[in-house]
């Protein structure tokens, strides 16, 4: 039985850019994370990429990769219209609408007749081909949602994956996964790889940056043993309670 691969498909850039030796250091912040309450359980880029193989209908396969690319909540993806999409800018973008920022009307939000969206890039050069042909084939009409079902059933697709992963004798070491996985999963990729915190609070869509601190906490875990090298274990000698010289003991 596997927790993971020793090796991995290569299904899209992030699993081809990670080094062995990054990977490792990432699965190890991770695992420290997960053992860890109050911190988001996500995935790593190889790990989403073993789910996403798993999914052999490739219109089902395109909800979760617009999961993973984008940081979507479910009722986002699922409300994506072709004319949503802007594939043929200078950088890509999907704008994502949402209407979670007005459950609790508070000063300073939208109104109810207000739009809230927000404009994410497509960083990935694979999806964004996979998005166009996608979108050729599965979609006629441009104001129509792409996928026209319910959150369930895009968690029962998704349970679907896991079960094939599971007969592939696969196992991941995070319990529950769901489609907000891959949103938490999304956060984190940015982050290790850089994508400063502002940047990541406007792609995630948080009004509030104590939302995208949640995700930069997980940093707060790893001592970047390249960068400190802190000692707890010393030599047992007494010299440094009194005044005397360093007590040498000779065998």
């Amino acid at each position: 039985m596997n927790t993971l691969p020793r090796e991995f498909s290569q299904n899209s850039r992030s699993v081809v850019s990670m080094t062995n030796a990054d990977y490792r250091r990432a699965l190890a912040l991770r695992e420290l994370a997960a053992s860890t309450t109050g911190y988001p359980k996500y995935l790593l880029a190889p790990e989403i990429s073993l789910i996403l193989d798993a999914i052999p209908d490739l219109r089902k396969r395109l909800l979760f990769d617009v999961l993973w690319n984008t940081g979507a909540r479910i009722n986002e993806a699922l409300a994506l219209r072709p004319a949503d999409v802007v594939l043929n800018a200078t950088r890509p973008f999907i704008v994502l609408h949402t209407l979670k920022q007005r459950l609790r009307p508070r000063p300073g939000r939208p109104s109810a007749r207000e739009p809230v969206k927000r404009a994410v890039p497509i960083l990935d050069d694979t999806f964004l081909s996979r998005l166009r042909d996608g979108l050729a084939t599965f979609t006629r009409h441009a104001t129509k949602p792409v996928w026209d079902i319910t959150d369930d059933t895009a968690r029962n697709w998704l349970n679907a994956a896991l079960d094939e992963c599971n007969r592939r004798d696969l196992r991941f070491s995070i319990p529950d996964i769901s489609p907000k996985t891959f949103r938490h999963s999304y956060a984190m990729h940015l982050a290790i790889n850089g994508v400063e915190p502002l940047t990541l609070q406007g792609y995630m869509g948080h009004r509030d940056f104590k939302s995208t601190q949640h995700y930069l906490r997980v940093f707060a875990l790893d001592l970047g043993h390249e960068r400190m090298n802190i000692r707890f274990t010393y030599p047992a000698v007494d010299w440094l309670l009194n005044d005397s010289d360093p007590v040498t003991n000779e065998a």
